[in-house]
């Protein structure tokens, strides 16, 4: 006995607009975390905006949903071109999403300003040598009366 298909293996035409996939999931198979749990971590932790709404790690993700997301001083504002939940290669997961115009402009002004500040430069020599520590004992005994 075979099994015939209605369509195809692969064939996902007229569907994506009513498949859904969990936003934790679809995180991770779009390479954004490498696991779930750091998905679902950086949602419940207000990292991640869907249309500007704070969501939940099974929202129901669809296709042309707005995700924002920060990571460090950089906020990133991408669009849902493909709904996948399953991790594959890196050339694969880019075609998962795309970037706002808005969003890159941003990230590279974020990037000058960060690469303009000065850099914190430690000046002290490490481990206090013994002179260093009986005078720091003798200074912080006579403050104590």
């Amino acid at each position: 006995m075979s099994r015939s298909r209605a369509t195809p293996p692969g064939d996902n035409s007229g569907q994506d607009e009513k498949k859904k996939v969990r936003l934790d999931k679809w995180l991770w198979a779009a390479r954004w975390y490498k696991t779930r749990v750091l998905a679902s971590a950086a949602i419940k932790g207000g990292k991640i905006r869907v249309n500007d709404d704070a969501i939940k790690p099974a929202y129901q993700l669809a296709v042309n949903d707005l995700i924002a997301i920060t990571q460090g001083p950089y906020r990133r504002e991408i669009r849902v071109l493909e709904l996948g939940d399953r991790r594959g290669p890196a050339t694969q997961a880019a075609t998962l999403f795309t970037e706002t115009e808005n969003s890159l402009e941003q990230r590279e002004k974020t990037r000058l300003r960060l690469k303009a500040q000065p850099a914190v430069e430690y000046t002290g020599q490490g481990r206090p040598t013994k002179r260093d520590r009986r005078q720091i004992i003798r200074f912080t005994d006579n403050t104590d009366n």
